[in-house]
């Protein structure tokens, strides 16, 4: 049957009359037609013997060319605890996730891939922990007992790297669980109820563990398979939404304002420095080594940018701590953080200036612009921990 199509991606609270099953299994699929089978049949075995008659799995199909909705609704008479949602208008595993959900009766709620690449006996590890007091239970793939079938080296990096690329940009929530990645997971319904989510592409774990109400998560390790039918839908494209998503996830948050602070006295650092570099380097002041000189123009910029932070980008969390031990160690971390960064900076330096032949003041600025990344998003995060933490 389609589903409704609406502007809101909010998950019902249920009401106690309508409390009537534990369980609703989310299964978002997309040219399935030759995995769908397999999978709810291995998937009712377990949970008839588990839950018996207190779930259901809800198969949501992108409208696949290949029928795959077809094929799943031709099991309801077999499977009694099957749903099956044909949507028409709408693409995207998140949302098709959010739909899902937003059908389900159980009380938790979860998703599993529809291509056999999540391992289904995991699920039940997955609800015991959720019985056992967690708010989400994740199937990770980076803790001991978890881990990539045959994944070559390149697909193994951009997973890496697109997580790497997360804890940047958004740590807070990217940094709760070490497979943020993972589209294998259950929640209880209480903690994502009546919030609105707003996911792009394929990372609805993310959309969860930000705008969600999580306290307890545990982890359970899986072997991520290799696809026995059809074909990966993993493309560049899902890289560029998954970058998306965090950005927004990033603006959406809060810290706007924080942004722009940190932003605007990282821009005064690049005076501090360019005047200093000029100063001490340049033939007609000082004439001193390259290296030597943009070290020292670094360190005053470093310690200009603490003093305008401390003093107005974090002043609501700095002023908690007034204490020069505090203002010390937030030094000490800021100032560390920078270092690695400035020596980055003169290691570009040195190669656009001596090597490139760039006139060494825009050479030095190209530097600066190549490590901004690194100089913002940890520093954000990182060199007033001490404080947000209360300590």
């Amino acid at each position: 049957m389609p589903s409704p199509i609406s502007s809101s991606l909010e998950i019902p609270t249920l009401s106690q009359s309508q409390r009537s099953l534990y369980f609703s299994l989310v299964i978002p699929t997309y040219n399935e037609s030759k995995n769908i089978k397999d999978l709810v049949a291995v998937l009712t075995e377990l949970l008839d013997e588990y839950l018996p008659n207190n779930y259901e799995l809800i198969v949501v199909d992108d409208d696949s060319p290949d029928r795959t909705w077809e094929v799943a609704e031709a099991l309801t008479s077999d499977y009694p605890l099957l749903k099956v949602i044909r949507r028409k208008g709408e693409r995207g595993l998140s949302t098709a996730v959010i739909r899902g959900w937003q059908n389900a009766d159980g009380q938790v709620l979860g998703v599993i891939d529809g291509d056999l690449q999540h391992p289904p006996e995991r699920l039940l590890q997955l609800l015991d922990a959720i019985k056992n007091g967690a708010d989400l239970a994740v199937a990770s793939r980076h803790i001991d007992t978890g881990g990539v079938s045959n994944w070559n080296l390149v697909r193994r990096f951009l997973s890496r790297g697109a997580q790497l690329l997360g804890l940047i940009i958004l740590p807070s929530v990217i940094g709760k669980v070490t497979d943020p990645m993972s589209g294998y997971f259950v929640v209880c319904r209480s903690a994502i109820c009546d919030r609105q989510l707003d996911p792009i592409g394929y990372k609805i774990l993310i959309e969860v563990l930000a705008r969600g109400s999580i306290s307890k998560i545990t982890e359970v390790g899986y072997v991520f398979q290799e696809r026995q039918e059809g074909e990966s839908k993993v493309t560049w494209k899902q890289y560029i939404e998954y970058i998306s998503h965090l950005l927004r996830l990033r603006l959406s948050l809060g810290e706007f304002q924080r942004f722009l602070k940190f932003g605007l006295v990282g821009f005064s650092g690049v005076f501090v420095d360019m005047t200093v570099l000029y100063l001490l380097h340049d033939p007609s002041a000082l004439g001193w080594g390259l290296t030597r000189s943009k070290f020292i123009a670094g360190e005053v910029a470093i310690i200009n940018n603490f003093i305008w932070n401390d003093a107005w980008t974090f002043n609501d969390l700095s002023s908690k701590q007034t204490a020069w031990r505090s203002k010390l160690k937030r030094f000490i971390k800021f100032n560390v953080v920078c270092l690695i960064g400035l020596g980055l900076n003169v290691l570009l330096l040195n190669l656009f200036f001596n090597i490139l032949h760039i006139h060494y003041l825009a050479a030095n600025l190209l530097a600066i612009a190549i490590v901004t990344v690194w100089n913002f998003w940890i520093n954000l995060k990182l060199s007033w921990r001490v404080t947000d933490t209360g300590q």
